[in-house]
């Protein structure tokens, strides 16, 4: 796993990508520095990563990145979206799961407007 840290606005979340070549793709990319946009209880913006995967996810759980082929977007989920049915989380298309919060994104509810992103690496 790669430690990463997530800079949304003011707060500050940890967070872990996985050993996946998209997950590795981002990790090269890094940092990268995006005005987010809001989609539900999701936050997504386009990256300078582009790649084909094949293990897509129609659901994904509280606190999972994901990699959104199609928009090129990291995407953080911390709830319901527009598409979601009852109680799940989904992308607006299936996503590559990439990573995961280690922190409270529960507070990422509190955003009111697109925020300020900066992934940056936590070289250990």
């Amino acid at each position: 796993m790669k430690k990463i840290t997530l800079k949304i606005d003011d707060m500050v979340l940890d967070a872990e990508l996985n050993d996946s070549p998209t997950a590795n793709a981002v990790w090269e990319a890094l940092p990268i520095s995006a005005r987010g946009n809001l989609w539900g209880d999701e936050i997504y913006f386009e990256i300078p990563v582009n790649v084909t995967f094949a293990d897509k996810k129609a659901v994904v759980d509280k606190g999972d990145l994901g990699y959104w082929e199609p928009g090129r977007a990291f995407c953080i989920f911390y709830g319901p979206t527009p598409a979601s049915r009852g109680g799940e989380i989904r992308p607006a298309s299936p996503v590559n799961v990439i990573g995961r919060v280690k922190g409270n994104v529960e507070q990422l509810k509190d955003l009111s407007r697109p925020p300020q992103v900066v992934i940056e690496r936590i070289d250990t």
